[in-house]
């Protein structure tokens, strides 16, 4: 009886034994499987030839289409309840004053045509009233013109405003830190005639 004990605890030992070893070989194969970094399924490498080089900013714009629009937000703007249903938020908010908007209308506007571009009217009364166009605006017309475009600025009511960037059209909205008044800009992205 003591013989029989002693031979089951002999094969507990072996199977222990043989459990160790094969776990030890099973984390030496884990050790030399090298994993390849995931490729995104979507794009292809490419040199880009334009201004814009953020990666997340490229990708949206590359799936939109004619019609879609992208609001470049200041810094005041609430962008994380005013926006599309399906709008992507790109926060480049990176201290105040830095990125501008209308940096980052230059280097959109090197990446995808722009058939329409509304900014938000100004207030005539109240605390944000202002005697004519933002300075901000100036600003935008000289990127415009520089970018070749024959496009003007069609200001429209907050409200609409609001209502504009929340259709189903807005893909993209990208937060600065820009800290002007009425510096939002909503562009409507055209067709490629190339």
């Amino acid at each position: 009886m003591d013989e029989n004990k002693e031979g089951e605890a002999g094969s507990v030992r072996d199977i222990s034994s043989s459990l160790f070893y094969d776990s030890i070989r099973y984390l030496r194969i884990l050790r030399t499987v090298k994993k390849e970094p995931a490729k995104p399924k979507h794009l292809t490498v490419i040199m880009l030839r334009h201004k814009l080089i953020h990666p997340q900013i490229s990708s949206v714009l590359a799936a939109a289409g004619h019609h879609s629009t992208i609001l470049i937000a200041d810094g005041n703007y609430p962008a994380a309840s005013k926006r599309g249903p399906r709008a992507e938020l790109v926060s480049l908010n990176l201290m105040p004053g830095i990125p501008t908007c209308n940096q980052v209308l230059e280097a959109v506007l090197s990446a995808v045509p722009v058939e329409a571009i509304q900014t938000m009217q100004t207030e005539t009364s109240g605390p944000y009233a202002l005697d004519g166009d933002p300075p901000v605006w100036e600003d935008y017309r000289e990127t415009i013109q520089k970018a070749d475009l024959d496009l003007q600025l069609e200001p429209i009511d907050k409200w609409a405003f609001y209502e504009a960037v929340s259709t189903p059209d807005h893909v993209l909205t990208i937060q600065t830190a820009d800290q002007q008044r009425y510096a939002n800009i909503l562009l409507s992205i055209g067709v490629r005639m190339d």
